[in-house]
């Protein structure tokens, strides 16, 4: 059996392990990359997924991280079905048209740019007839009921308590009469999450273990105290007269923020007169999923839904489907909480709001889940004094507040507990879904604790397995990581410095006003330089 990595390979997206067992060529998840230009650029580079082979997917949850390439893959050929649970196929479904709509804008904007300098239009990366063909292809599963994709893999899918529907996969595949049992971990969740069951723990004596590795380096703050500091940003902001910033993933993330400010509500700790706004249309549709699948929440949130009451609404909720509606936030004045996409700042209304509320010190800046690296929600949280948005540098003067209780994902120790309960030194384990120091941290801990193999794959490596025998390895280090070459670039700005130089007596020689606009131009550029720079 071989596996390739495919994505969330030293980084937390991309997911994707292409199998293969025989004839039979299948993955688990297929997450659109995101992150710098290099990595993203990832995206459009799937012929090494080669879709029209693959025969199937089994989808571990409906986050764009774990599925955002399947418009593409069928765009491309690929023509199997898509396993995963029915609440991510109902999320999936208007996930990936929502993805598909931002992909067809993004190629429009990027055609028109690429028109004024004469060039070819820019194609998407998919579009939604792409997501509407895809979505024809999904095939619901339920928990703990084992199926056969195809002849010699079982597959089951547990509960891993990380958003409605979500799972980890137990595989058994039979190849030369042996059976080979893996675990994708998917993502994790962790215990005692506000809306889902706690994960369930594998039932298979494991062999090789694929777990996600987030939060491999740190626990999450107090998690009983979230609630009390989403209070303490509403009071800080209500009583400055100013907005409370959320950005928040539109899936799961957006429902435990309007649940935990309906438990707020209940305690009095929600101002009667500051409206809360949810400015995420997707958001907005996956509310009504949520509300559609109680069977998936977990005990105490359905009790309160069968006693009547709706969890994921508030008497001063209001909704913003339309753009000018989202626009007229910003100039609207007094207090008010905004909930908005994308959940790190890079995309989406929530960079806006931001825009126009960030340099102010009475506003709040409430973080509620992951941030990448290279992102701009990460650059906050690491305390940037300034932050470029639409081209321009503002100062971060709003109160910042990082509430490590809502995430979704398991911390350190949870991660610890949950391997502690089926680990064996026969099994091998490889770290996906983590930045650098988070699987070197969890690697050692895993290693003392359980004495286990541990491996932290690269982009593109493929690994063979043989149970008993040693893990071999290849990975096209080039392709995966192109070397950067710093020093022909450096070149290239010394040389156009030096092209200014030598021209600079036809510059003096122009009127004075050709002068000016030249001599802003290069303070833009110093500008864009000096930038640069503090980032280094």
């Amino acid at each position: 059996m071989k596996i390739q990595f495919l994505g969330a390979a030293q980084t937390v997206t991309g997911s994707c392990y292409m199998i293969q067992v025989g004839e039979t060529r299948f993955a688990v998840d297929c997450g659109m990359h995101q992150g710098n230009r290099e990595i993203e650029k990832r995206n459009t580079e799937t012929d090494i997924y080669e879709p029209e082979r693959i025969d199937f997917f089994l989808v571990t949850h409906a986050h764009i991280d774990h599925t955002g390439l399947l418009p593409r893959m069928a765009r491309l050929g690929f023509r199997g079905k898509v396993y995963c649970t029915e609440p991510t196929r109902d999320l999936l479904e208007i996930m990936l048209q929502d993805s598909a709509h931002i992909q067809e804008m993004e190629a429009e904007w990027a055609t028109k740019k690429q028109s004024r300098k004469g060039k070819k239009p820019v194609e998407p990366l998919y579009t939604q007839d792409d997501a509407a063909r895809v979505s024809r292809l999904f095939q619901s599963v339920e928990y703990n009921q084992t199926f056969e994709p195809c002849e010699g893999v079982r597959v089951t899918y547990r509960d891993a308590g990380h958003i409605l529907g979500s799972a980890f996969l137990e595989l058994q595949v039979g190849e030369n009469g042996d059976t080979t049992r893996l675990v994708f971990s998917g993502d994790l969740g962790r215990p005692n999450q506000l809306m889902v069951n706690d994960p369930d723990e594998p039932s298979l004596a494991t062999d090789y273990l694929f777990l996600e590795s987030t939060y491999g380096d740190r626990n999450h703050k107090d998690e009983s105290s979230s609630r009390v500091e989403m209070a303490e940003a509403i009071a800080y902001s209500y009583a400055h007269g100013e907005k409370v910033i959320i950005p928040a993933f539109a899936v799961e993330r957006t429902q435990e923020v309007l649940y935990s400010l309906y438990l707020l509500d209940k305690e009095g700790k929600l101002p009667k007169d500051m409206p809360v706004y949810l400015d995420s249309p997707l958001a907005i549709r996956a509310t009504e999923i949520f509300r559609k699948h109680p069977k998936y929440m977990d005990d105490e949130l359905r009790k309160i839904i069968e006693s009547g009451e709706d969890p994921l609404d508030l008497p001063n909720l209001r909704f913003t489907l339309k753009t000018h509606e989202s626009t007229a936030l910003n100039t609207m004045e007094g207090p008010a909480i905004i909930i908005s996409a994308s959940g790190m700042c890079n995309a989406g209304r929530v960079k806006h709001h931001l825009r126009h509320n960030i340099w102010k010190e009475g506003a709040s800046i409430v973080f509620v889940g992951y941030q990448g690296q290279g992102t701009p929600g990460r650059k906050i949280v690491d305390g940037a004094k300034t932050i470029r948005l639409f081209g321009e540098d503002i100062a971060v003067s709003a109160k910042v507040f990082t509430i490590g209780g809502f995430s979704g994902h398991a911390g350190q120790s949870q991660i610890l507990d949950w391997v502690k309960s089926f680990a064996r030194p026969e099994m091998e384990v490889f770290l996906v879904h983590g930045e650098d120091g988070a699987q070197v941290t969890l690697a050692g801990l895993l290693k003392e604790q359980f004495d286990v193999a541990v491996h932290i794959p690269e982009y593109l490596e493929e690994i063979t397995l043989k149970p008993g025998k040693a893990v071999e390895t290849v990975v096209d280090v080039q392709r995966a990581q192109p070397r950067v070459d710093w020093m022909f670039l450096i070149g290239e700005t010394e040389s156009k410095m030096a092209q200014l130089r030598s021209r600079l007596e036809k510059v003096q020689d122009k009127d004075w006003v050709e002068q000016v606009e030249i001599r802003d131009r290069l303070v833009e550029l110093n500008s864009e330089i000096l930038s640069f720079l503090s980032q280094i």
